[in-house]
């Protein structure tokens, strides 16, 4: 019997970037590896297409697990882990406090995108006029039949960097990656639609992230990476065992 890993999709992205070469890598070293789109994503069902559910997207890596444990023959039940990648990295974290068959998890590079608070440094008076605004949202969408929208990444991608947009450091970052060919996917689009962040505003993936204890969690990341912050809280919250694995000289 094989140990297996999930491995979620980053945040706005598909299986066949990121999630991919990890699964790859980690089946060449003898796991069975599960990666998979997020549902309203790449070739999950669900429409509207790019709405992002955060109680939803925990729960994928639960349906993973189910998968594993029932379809997949040569599967041990007792050494199933989970990866979670950037954005997606808090949903895996979210699964793991529920679900005690997920025995391990490691973050990669991990957001907490149910932290919009913080992600945007609001003031009460300007959480306030978000959410007014995105509730109000509804409404249009709901009047257009469809929800709003605005991808990050372009539709085709661009031949290099220095055919990219003139954005901030942070945005081209991901531009980098997402917007150029090595890693350009027409499912990527990036970011989800409008009033997802609604959904965002009422998860919270780190509420109980101490009942993941007696199993172990690694939180991989940068020295210099945006994402920093977020690994370091997640760290501080959880109880131990923990570790963390501190790439220098990495942005991400």
């Amino acid at each position: 019997m094989l140990p297996a890993i999930v491995i979620g999709a980053l945040y706005g992205s598909t299986k066949e970037q990121a999630a991919a070469i990890y699964a790859n890598t980690f089946a060449q070293l003898g796991f069975v590896t599960l990666a998979f789109d997020q549902v309203y994503m790449g070739e999950s069902v669900g429409e509207p297409r790019h709405v992002a559910s955060p109680d939803l997207y925990a729960e994928s890596f639960s349906a993973a697990v189910d998968y594993l444990g029932t379809k997949a023959k040569h599967v041990n039940r007792e050494q199933i882990s989970v990866i979670g990648i950037s954005g997606g990295a808090g949903f895996a974290l979210s699964a793991a406090a529920v679900d005690t068959r997920i025995k391990s998890v490691v973050t990669i590079s991990m957001y907490d995108m149910t932290d919009i608070r913080e992600m945007a440094n609001l003031a009460p008076e300007q959480l306030f006029q978000l959410k007014d605004q995105l509730s109000k949202q509804r409404w249009d969408d709901f009047e257009n039949g469809q929800p709003d929208y605005h991808p990050s990444f372009p539709e085709e991608p661009y031949d290099s960097m220095a055919d990219l947009p003139n954005h901030d450091k942070l945005t081209n970052e991901w531009l980098r990656f997402y917007a150029l060919k090595r890693g350009f996917h027409p499912n990527a689009r990036g970011t989800a639609t409008t009033t997802s962040n609604l959904a965002m505003l009422e998860f919270s993936a780190l509420d109980y992230i101490k009942e993941i204890s007696p199993r172990p969690i690694l939180f991989i990341y940068g020295d210099n990476a945006h994402s920093r912050s977020y690994s370091e809280r997640a760290y501080y919250l959880a109880n131990q065992p923990k570790q963390r694995l501190i790439v220098e000289d990495c942005v991400q």
